[in-house]
């Protein structure tokens, strides 16, 4: 059987959600919408397997740093998480893949 893990966000990653939704907002009221359902449907990932996930800065903060891929139209975004233990994992920050590093 598959451990479930507790997926919380910090507020800063809170924050980064609600920043990239009303940017999209703006642009693209169907759009924003459809990204906030792909990145949810992402956290599925986490649940389950979040150290599948590659590590993050080439594993150079240990190997329970990790960043989430998630595709979306000609980019994405990317989610920065930590394993904390085996039942928690914590989001840290989000990103378009066209933003400036997060690290």
């Amino acid at each position: 059987m598959v451990q479930n893990y507790s997926v919380r966000f910090t507020v800063e990653a809170q924050e980064d959600l609600q920043r990239l939704h009303a940017f999209l907002i703006e642009h693209d009221l169907s759009l924003a919408e459809r990204a906030i359902g792909v990145i949810q449907d992402a956290l599925t990932l986490l649940e389950k397997f979040p150290f599948s996930c590659r590590k993050a800065a080439d594993g150079r903060h240990g190997p329970r740093l990790r960043e989430l891929i998630i595709p979306f139209g000609s980019s994405g975004y990317v989610l920065l998480f930590e394993i904390d233990d085996a039942t928690t994992v914590t989001v840290l920050a989000v990103r378009h893949q066209r933003e400036s590093d997060y690290h």
